[in-house]
């Protein structure tokens, strides 16, 4: 198939989120002109009429074509945005109308691909595309798309997850994530991170990485933390033992493991590795350094630390993510 005969759909509805429904076309518009062609991808927006969609925000899109005039065209990708209300109980809850439940259904079948972002998982399991099949979703509403559907295995942590045609996205902010990776199956790496690069947006983040990567943790709760939190990211390249940490902070052992597990909800260990990944993903990204210099400037010690860091945190290896996420020019 030539990119010229890729029909991107994306569904609408009322009350659809405003950012799942324009983050999608804003990508694939961008890879059209990042590889010059006149044609490219053809994005549309659907409904079941064309009246004006009323979204989330309160903001009204015009559909291009109604869900009849599009099963007639058989589009490539069928991407499905998600919709929640609140419920009461100051959390959400997704938004399934089964009437477009049924057309979600109806287009998938003539769909190359389907694509879910955020809760649209939900619509995609309530039409049975996600039956015996890992899926993501908002990590607010994955304890309920595990209750409603036994027969999905949902994994709450990945940003994306593909499985084989159907591509399923976490957070609102992770749909360009998966459509840089719906990119890069059908125009190669490198167009990919061209199209990330003009988004000025980390650069396409691997499927496997956390919602929760460091820079995104909830602020710490009271000063004191907020400053150890620097001061960790500032010598990362130290050992940063407990004993050192609680010293900084000048409380013992025992009570520096309480804050962080209060504060922050996980181990001193546990956190500052996490912010050795995310300085080692930075070096491997923007430098030839190797992966000895790279373990050595982290803090890992050796490059076995570094190799099993990334394998526990990232489902992959440094070499592996450098070569897939690497943004000097000329490599």
């Amino acid at each position: 198939m030539t990119t010229a005969g890729r029909l991107i759909a994306v569904v609408l509805f009322d009350g659809v989120d405003l950012l799942d429904v324009t983050g999608p076309p804003e990508v694939f518009s961008l890879a059209r002109r990042e590889t010059d062609e006149a044609a490219g991808y053809e994005v549309v927006l659907a409904a079941e009429t064309l009246d004006p969609v009323t979204t989330a925000a309160g903001v009204r899109v015009l559909p291009d074509t109604t869900f009849d005039a599009l099963a007639a065209r058989r589009p490539d990708t069928l991407v499905v945005p998600g919709a929640v209300a609140a419920d009461g109980r100051g959390g959400v809850r997704p938004l399934t109308d089964p009437a477009v439940v049924t057309r979600v259904r109806q287009l998938a079948g003539l769909s190359r691909r389907v694509a879910s972002v955020c809760v649209g998982a939900h619509i995609l399991a309530a039409a049975g595309l996600l039956d015996g099949k890992r899926a993501t979703t908002h990590w607010s509403t994955a304890q309920r798309l595990a209750a409603d559907h036994p027969d999905v295995e949902v994994d709450p942590d990945p940003i994306f997850i593909r499985q084989g045609d159907v591509w399923t996205g976490a957070g609102i902010s992770a749909c360009l994530d998966l459509s840089l990776a719906l990119i890069a199956d059908d125009l190669g790496e490198a167009v990919a991170l061209r199209v990330a690069r003009q988004l000025v947006m980390y650069l396409k983040r691997p499927g496997g990485q956390s919602q929760f990567s460091v820079p995104l943790e909830q602020v710490a709760t009271t000063r004191r933390v907020e400053d150890l939190r620097h001061h960790i990211m500032r010598r990362v390249a130290e050992p940063l033992t407990v004993a050192d940490l609680a010293a900084h902070l000048h409380v013992s052992d025992r009570q520096l493991t309480r804050i962080f597990k209060t504060e922050l909800g996980t181990t001193p260990h546990a956190y500052v590795e996490s912010v050795r990944v995310e300085a080692a993903r930075q070096a491997l990204e923007s430098t030839d350094d190797t992966l000895e210099r790279v373990a050595s400037a982290c803090g890992f010690g050796s490059v076995d630390t570094l190799v099993r860091a990334f394998r526990r945190r990232l489902d992959t290896t440094p070499t592996e993510y450098r070569r897939r996420f690497r943004t000097r020019a000329g490599v």
